[in-house]
Order: structure tokens, then C-alpha cells, then sequence
């Protein structure tokens, strides 16, 4: 797997916003991704230096269109934490 192709896009919910005083941002990465792999691609992608990876799956959700119940695909969710000094400037400014 590439490493671009391991982020899919950041969350910025506000329980996500709000981590960004602790030094954690979140992303949307690929169900197939290790923590070793999400380390790598965050720091290639942003040039920072990740000290820690923590990894949830997010279980799928039933949703109703009329009669029909279809389900939405399960993901998985990564909360990154960099060092104090450094920022990831996408975040920025959300």
C-alpha cells in the first residue's frame, strides 16, 4: 500500500478540533492500515515527527431510505500525537 493512498482525509469534528490543544489530530485512514504505516505516512505527508498512533474502528451504521435499509461501510479512525513546537497547518484555522 503507498502512503498517500493510507490517509483518506482529516476529521474535524468538534471532539477532533478540540484535541488539537492536546497536540492529537485525527484522520479517516484505510481499514487496512498498521500503526507503524500511519506513523510513516503522517510524517512523510506532513514533516512532523508522530509520537504515538492510536487506531479505532468505527463499526458500520444502518440507514433507512423508505422500505429499504442499506448499511454504511465500517472505517477506521487514527488519533495522531506530534510533539508541543510542532503543528500540522492543515488544522489550522478549523
Amino acid at each position: 500500500m503507498h502512503l498517500y493512498e493510507i490517509l483518506k482525509r482529516p476529521l474535524t469534528s468538534e471532539k477532533t478540533v478540540n484535541l488539537k490543544d492536546q497536540h492529537q489530530y485525527a484522520f479517516e485512514v484505510d481499514v487496512r492500515a498498521t500503526k507503524p504505516q500511519i506513523k510513516q505516512a503522517v510524517e512523510k505527508a506532513f514533516n512532523v515527527k508522530v509520537l504515538s498512533v492510536n487506531v479505532m474502528r468505527m463499526p458500520h451504521k444502518r440507514r433507512r431510505y423508505g422500505r429499504r435499509v442499506i448499511y454504511k461501510p465500517a472505517w477506521k479512525k487514527a488519533v495522531v500525537t506530534i510533539p508541543a513546537d510542532q503543528r500540522i497547518e492543515m488544522f489550522e484555522g478549523v
